[in-house]
C-alpha cells in the first residue's frame, strides 16, 4: 500500500449519520482521512431506546477515546439472565469481570442518544451537514457526484452509504435488490424511568430477557441507572402498519414507524409474571417514551461495494430485531472500513473498499446466521421445542461460548481475533 501524502489524500462522502455513519466518520478524522457526512434529519429522531455493546463493540469504541465518555454514561453490565415469561430461570452468562478478563472490555448498555452523541464529538463541526437528503450518486473512474432533494450535489473521492436498509447508496449500487417483505412482528421500544419500575431492575446491572410464547422481552438499565431500556416483541402478522413508510435513518434497521400503541404492551405481557407485566403497565400508563416499529425483511444486496462505492451497517445488512449485535455490526464494519482507508491515496480507493467488503460479509453473514437461529426459538409456546431450546441456551451460556463473537478485533483488518485465554 502506498501511503497518501497530504495532497493526495483523498475526500470520503459519509451519507447517514447513525452510529455506523458516524463512527465511520469519526475514525476516519482521527487517522487523518478527510470525510464529511450528509445526514437528512436535521435533528436526532428523539432517545428512542438502548444499545447493548459487547466487547468487540467497546474495544474499537476505546481505541477511538471513548472509554471515559462510556463509563460515565453507559452501565457496566455483570451478567445477562434468561427466564421463561412465567419466571423460570433459563440461562445466565456471566459478564463483569471475566468477561474483562477474557476480552479485555466490559460489556456496556448505553441509550442510542448518548452513543450517538459521543460518536458525534469526534466529527468535526463543518464536517457534519444535516437536513440534506440524498437522492442518488452518480459514480465515474475518478470519483463520486451525490445528489441531494435540494439540488445541490457534491463531490467526492468515494462514497459510503450508513443510510439504513433503505438506502439511496444501496439502491443506486444494488437496484436489483427486491423490496422488503413484511416480518410479522410488532415491536415496542422505549425508556422508562427506574423510579416506575421493582427495585430490583434499578439495582441489578443486569440485561434480563424474557421468552414466552409468541413474544420475547429484553430490558435493561442505560443512563448511569437512571433509566431502563426496554425492547418488547411480538408475533402479528395481521398488522396492518407491516408495510409502512420508512422512519428516522438513526432507528435500528430504518424499519418502518408507526403510532405506539401501549396498550398492545399490556395485552401481549400483562399476564406475564413479575417484571415484564409490571414493566408493560407502567409503559401503558406513560411513564416513559415508546414507540412502535414494524420490522421488514430484506434480502441481502448483490454487492457491498463497487470501484468508489461501499455500503455500511443496515444498508449493507439490514437485520432484525431479535439480536443484541446490530450496533455492534455496524461499528465493526465503521471501524474495518476506517482501518482500510486509513493512508490509501486516491488511486488505492478501490482496492482499500473490496478490501473491506471481503472482510466484512462473512463477518456479518456469521453472525446473521447465528442471530437467525437463535430468533427463530425466542417466540416457542411452552412444549417439547420450548424446553430443547432452554436446555440449548444453558448449554451455550458460558463466555467461552461466545468468543468467536466477542473476540473479533475490530479496526485491525489481518489480525483477526483477539487473543482469548
Amino acid at each position: 500500500m502506498r501511503v497518501a501524502g497530504v495532497e493526495d489524500r483523498p475526500r470520503i462522502a459519509v451519507v447517514g449519520a447513525g452510529i455506523g455513519g458516524l463512527a465511520l466518520a469519526a475514525a476516519l478524522t482521527a487517522s487523518g482521512t478527510r470525510c464529511e457526512v450528509f445526514e437528512r434529519e436535521r435533528e436526532s429522531a428523539g432517545d428512542g431506546a438502548g444499545e447493548e455493546l459487547a466487547p468487540n463493540a467497546v474495544r474499537p469504541l476505546c481505541r477511538l477515546g471513548l472509554g471515559p465518555v462510556l463509563r460515565a454514561c453507559a452501565v457496566r453490565v455483570e451478567a445477562t439472565e434468561i427466564r421463561g415469561w412465567d419466571g423460570r430461570p433459563v440461562a445466565r452468562i456471566p459478564h463483569g469481570v471475566p468477561c474483562e478478563r477474557l476480552f479485555g472490555a466490559p460489556y456496556y448498555t448505553v441509550r442510542h442518544t448518548d452513543l450517538r452523541a459521543a460518536l458525534r464529538a469526534g466529527v468535526p463541526a463543518g464536517a457534519l451537514h444535516t437536513g440534506r437528503t440524498v437522492t442518488g450518486l452518480t459514480e465515474d473512474a475518478d470519483g463520486v457526484t451525490l445528489h441531494c432533494a435540494d439540488g445541490g450535489t457534491h463531490r467526492a473521492h468515494a462514497v459510503v452509504g450508513a443510510d439504513g436498509a433503505r438506502s439511496a447508496v444501496r439502491a443506486a449500487i444494488s437496484p436489483e435488490t427486491p423490496a422488503p417483505r413484511p416480518a410479522g412482528l410488532t415491536v415496542h421500544q422505549g425508556l422508562l424511568p427506574v423510579e416506575r419500575l421493582p427495585r430490583a431492575v434499578a439495582r441489578d446491572a443486569l440485561v434480563r430477557r424474557w421468552l414466552g410464547p409468541g413474544a420475547h422481552l429484553v430490558c435493561y438499565p442505560v443512563a448511569g441507572g437512571a433509566q431502563v431500556a426496554f425492547t418488547a416483541t411480538a408475533l402479528r402478522p395481521d398488522d396492518p402498519d407491516a408495510a409502512d413508510a420508512p422512519g428516522p435513518a438513526d432507528q435500528p434497521a430504518d424499519q418502518g414507524t408507526a403510532v405506539a400503541e401501549p396498550k398492545d404492551l399490556v395485552q401481549d405481557f400483562g399476564h406475564w409474571r413479575g417484571i415484564p407485566a409490571q414493566l408493560a403497565t407502567a409503559a401503558a400508563r406513560g411513564a416513559g417514551t415508546v414507540r412502535r416499529l414494524v420490522p421488514q425483511e430484506w434480502e441481502p444486496p448483490a454487492r457491498w461495494n463497487t470501484r468508489r462505492t461501499a455500503l455500511l451497517g443496515d444498508a449493507a445488512h439490514p437485520a432484525l430485531l431479535l439480536g443484541p449485535q446490530g450496533a455492534a455490526q455496524a461499528l465493526e464494519d465503521a471501524f474495518d472500513l476506517a482501518a482500510c482507508l486509513a493512508g490509501e491515496p486516491r488511486d488505492g480507493l478501490p482496492e482499500a473498499l473490496a478490501r473491506y467488503a471481503s472482510l466484512r460479509a462473512p463477518r456479518v453473514a456469521a453472525v446473521e446466521a447465528a442471530a437467525r437461529e437463535d430468533g427463530a426459538g425466542l417466540l416457542l409456546p411452552d412444549g417439547p421445542e420450548q424446553r430443547a431450546r432452554d436446555l440449548a441456551l444453558r448449554g451455550r451460556s458460558t463466555l467461552q461460548h461466545l468468543a468467536p463473537l466477542y473476540a473479533y478485533d475490530t479496526g485491525r483488518p489481518g489480525q483477526g481475533y483477539a487473543t482469548v485465554g
